[in-house]
This record gives structure tokens, sequence and C-alpha cells, in this order.
């Protein structure tokens, strides 16, 4: 029951950590609810995490469940909890130190009954130093803390992970395609700025422009060329490997799509 604090880079597998903590407790047959609290508009955050009554405030043509109600019973995952406005997590801090929580617009009090996951890309540390993460808030969440290393310093697992991936498609599409020790090599020697979620899109797309069976070095993102043989990599910042990546992947997409925008972006998902 106790509240957990996963702390770790962007794409390296926070939710699925959350999930897996989930299925593993007393509350696993009942919902696992996240929700990204960088998404969410500051003036709806009370509206998202408590509800909201009918007629509460403009737009309110309707009653709306909040997350701490569709957790009931269940795991409620905020992630980027850093991202939420330092003004709302005092309210957040409130629900987690009474148990109560009221709708927007409701005079109707709520004991709320979720075990609270919360996850940050940030250090918590120096996030509460810019005060991006209130201290009495980050006591209450880091019951139980957790830190998921980087893809980069996990070794065997980046050729198990995309061996995996390969593995998950080919179940789901009824192929039987491989990779080839090229590609093996490339994988092997990228540092991977965008972490598991890097890798996973690299091998989707690998498998979508792969006509034949074998997956070569060629069918890997442009970013992964780079890679010497050697072991180095070039080394980019975070902002512009991530860009020239996104840029890749959407110009692959395009290409596979004949130029066709709407059916590029949901190939992208």
């Amino acid at each position: 029951e106790a509240n957990v604090l996963i702390v770790g880079e962007s794409g390296s597998g926070k939710e699925l950590v959350a999930q897996t903590i989930h299925l593993a407790s007393d509350r696993k047959q009942q919902p696992f609810i996240a929700i990204n609290c960088g998404a969410i508009s500051p003036e709806l955050v009370d509206s998202e995490l408590f509800g909201h009554e009918k007629g509460a405030f403009t737009g309110a043509n309707k009653t709306h469940q909040g997350v701490f109600k569709q957790a009931e019973g269940g795991t409620l995952f905020l992630d980027e909890i850093t991202e939420m406005p330092i003004e709302h997590q005092v309210k957040l801090l409130r629900v987690l130190e009474t148990g109560e929580y009221r709708p927007v617009g409701s005079n109707t009090v709520h004991i709320a009954n979720t075990r609270i996951i919360a996850a940050t890309n940030r250090d918590p540390k120096v996030a509460i130093e810019e005060q991006f993460l209130r201290e009495d808030l980050f006591f209450r969440l880091s019951h139980f803390p957790l830190t998921i290393p980087p893809l980069r310093d996990r070794g065997g697992d980046i050729l198990g992970l995309a061996k995996h991936f390969i593995a998950h498609r080919n179940a789901n599409e009824a192929k039987t395609k491989t990779i080839l020790d090229s590609a093996i090599q490339k994988i092997a020697v990228h540092d991977w700025p965008g972490n598991v979620r890097e890798l996973e899109n690299a091998i989707e797309r690998a498998v979508v422009v792969c006509d034949g069976q074998a997956i070569h070095a060629h069918h890997l993102p442009p970013t992964l060329q780079t890679a010497e043989a050697t072991g180095t990599t070039m080394r980019l910042s975070l902002k512009d490997a991530l860009a020239a990546y996104e840029k890749d992947i959407i110009q692959d997409a395009l290409k596979t799509t004949r130029g066709n925008r709407a059916k590029a972006a949901r190939l992208l998902n």
C-alpha cells in the first residue's frame, strides 16, 4: 500500500514499472489509471484529479469523474508529477494527508481509496530546489523510491529488448523476421538518448522498411548509422538527437505512405 516514486529519464519505462507494481499488488483486479500531469491544462487540474459537477464552470456540460474516482480500489499513476503546477500540488498533498477530496462544484466529500505511484524525469532534490516539486509532497509520495537506470547503463538489456520487440511484431503480424549481426552491432554501440521508447521505435521502423526476412543495419534509423563498429557514438545533445530522430522517422513514414500525411500520422500512432 506504500506510495512509490519512480525516478528515471523519459522513455526508460517508468509506466511499465508502475503497471508491474500494480499487477503484483492486492489491487490488481481493480483499475490502473495513468495520467500525465504535464499534459493537463492548469485550469483543469482540479477537475481531472477530483472531478466536477455539471455547471461547475463554463464548459462543464456534464458531471465528470476525476482520476481518484476512476482509480477507486486500484492504482493511480501520476506521471511527470514535477510538471504539475506547484499551487495544485498542495491540493494533492491534502488528499494524501487526509484521504479526502471534493469534486469541483460539489459539497460532498469523497474518501480516496487508491494507491498512488508517481514518476518524474527530474532529480527530485533539484526539482525541490528549483520549485518544481513541494518538499512535503515529495516525502508523501516517496514512501518507497525507485530509480530506473537509462538504457545505456543496462548492458545486455538493450539486445534482449530489441529481440523482444521483433518477436512481438512477428507474433502480432504472423511474420518471422530476424535481425543480422550488422544491425545488432549498431544497436549495441548506440547510446540511446531516448531510452526504451527510442529502441522500440527503431525496431518498429526497421520492421516496416524491411522488405525481406532479415533486418539489416541500413533498415535502422539514420541516427544509428553514426555509431561506429569500434563502439563509439557521435555525441549529440539529448534535444538535438531526439529532434534528428523525430525528423528521420517522420520522413520515413511519409515515404512509406507516398506522402499521405494522414496515413503517416496513423502509422506513427
